[in-house]
């Protein structure tokens, strides 16, 4: 059986480790990647030591259904990377990057040992259609390949230019590697900063690292800081589970967003805690002060409660389950609070947290919401809005892309399946694998929630499709 995984990057990675586990015999492993980085994809390339990995070393491992695999290769690294307010090691991303690189060789090494013949080709994918049992696929540079089973792990979209600013000088369209593109700004330049999640936290905790000294302004239509990660209790959630939620869609054939709000107020019941506190706290996310939030959630990491410890676990690790169960009006309503979800679900690290809050303090950074229009005139930006009006010397575009875009490198090869036949668009973003040989791994797989894939979920969905794949279409387990 032969096997194509497109891309290189950390869901590609995930499969891999989990075919290691599970597939042996003859055939071929093909990874089809441009990029001579391997392994790491965008988020985890080199960069500064200032961007770090922005969640507890428990939610990112790359094995599913071993939580415990990344902090054990950790090991003792962690011990110079220590969040002391969070009690846990924060590291670079690129350290991380080299934890993805290690797990793929090692796993190629486990598959070449088991009989399989694996190999990268350095070159894009542009193109494939399905030839009787097999696949045909067509690299950039006119190769021709043929395989049994379809893997795309193509990773998530590019940021999107909201302001048509592209191509203008002083205009950084995607900051990462802040290594690199920081080097364009002056250190006393003013800076507006497209965004307040937490990609706009990298670039002010970088260039506050840098000893920039100029203003900088985040700017964003919501003016919604993330929350802050709190320190881990050990607490395990009992009710707010993939198991609880299974259950209720077996007993009633459907599950409700009051389901799931009902799984919540028990767990916090058993904890002595009240759910309507904590959802008047959350509700409140976007018309509180940032800075006062951002000052209070500091003050509150060793807090005991645990309602947004479940939360923010269970974003991820049931969420994407539990979404593909609700009606179209439950998901309705939850894309209503996507600010306020995205910032409960996607936190930032305390230590970066300290110093956006020493930042707002000493008014250097500030936060702005609004904005209308942002235009280059004479070498500098003109921003307007209902409530700001301001000039800048640099903008850095730190809006995220859509969950489920299609990455443009990948675009020819999704065109190619989807006049195939092979797949089709989900109606809210991302692909659908319409045949049992094609997987889509990552933010491209349609279905899934208005929250960008995390590591857990794209280590699920990757050991998901190396069952699929030893398996087969007429032996897939549930």
């Amino acid at each position: 059986m032969d096997i194509t995984i497109v891309g290189a990057g950390a869901a590609a990675v995930g499969l891999l480790d989990a075919l290691a586990a599970s597939a042996s015999g003859p055939g071929t492993i093909t990874v089809v990647e441009p990029s001579p980085h391997l392994w790491k994809g965008r988020p985890y390339g080199p960069d500064s030591d200032s961007v770090l990995v922005n969640v507890p070393p428990a939610i990112m491992s790359i094995r599913g259904g071993d939580m415990a695999h990344y902090a054990s290769w950790l090991g003792a690294r962690g011990a110079a990377h220590m969040d002391d307010l969070l009690g846990q090691p924060l590291v670079p991303r690129a350290l991380y990057g080299e934890y993805l690189v290690d797990t793929a060789e090692k796993a190629m090494a486990m598959l070449r040992e088991n009989g399989r013949d694996v190999r990268v080709v350095p070159a894009g994918l542009t193109a494939a259609s399905r030839s009787g049992a097999r696949w045909s696929l067509r690299t950039r540079d006119g190769r021709a390949l043929e395989t049994d089973h379809l893997a795309l792990c193509v990773g998530g979209g590019t940021p999107h230019d909201h302001y048509g600013l592209s191509g203008a000088a002083g205009f950084i369209a995607d900051p990462y590697p802040l290594a690199t593109t920081l080097d364009e700004v002056p250190p006393g330049a003013d800076v507006t900063v497209i965004g307040s999640g937490l990609t706009a936290v990298d670039v002010v905790v970088t260039l506050a690292a840098r000893g920039h000294s100029g203003r900088i302004t985040l700017l964003s239509r919501s003016g919604v800081l993330p929350h802050v990660w709190q320190r881990p209790t050990g607490h395990r959630p009992r009710h707010v589970t993939a198991e609880r939620v299974a259950a209720l869609h077996r007993e009633h054939g459907v599950v409700t967003l009051d389901d799931l709000v009902g799984l919540l107020r028990a767990e916090l019941a058993e904890a002595g805690e009240s759910f309507d506190e904590f959802a008047a706290e959350l509700l409140a996310t976007s018309t509180d002060d940032p800075a006062r939030r951002l000052r209070a959630q500091l003050a509150a990491v060793d807090d005991p409660r645990i309602g947004r410890r479940v939360l923010q676990e269970t974003a991820h690790s049931v969420g994407p389950f539990a979404w593909r169960l609700l009606p179209e009006a439950d998901r309705e309503r939850l894309r209503q609070h996507f600010r306020v979800a995205t910032s409960v679900a996607s936190p930032m690290v305390p230590v970066n947290a300290t110093v956006v809050m020493r930042l707002l303090d000493s008014g250097q950074l500030v936060l702005a919401a609004g904005a209308h229009r942002i235009e280059a005139v004479d070498g500098r930006f003109r921003v307007r809005g209902s409530r700001i009006s301001s000039t800048t010397d640099v903008v850095v575009n730190a809006v995220n892309p859509p969950p489920r875009s299609v990455p443009q490198g990948a675009r020819q090869l999704v065109d190619s399946l989807l006049a195939d036949g092979a797949a089709e668009p989900h109606p809210s973003g991302g692909l659908v694998a319409l045949d049992p040989r094609l997987h889509v791994v990552g933010d491209l797989a349609g279905g899934g929630s208005f929250i960008t894939s995390s590591i857990p979920g794209v280590a699920a969905q990757a050991a998901g499709a190396a069952r699929a794949i030893v398996d087969g279409p007429d032996r897939r387990r549930p």
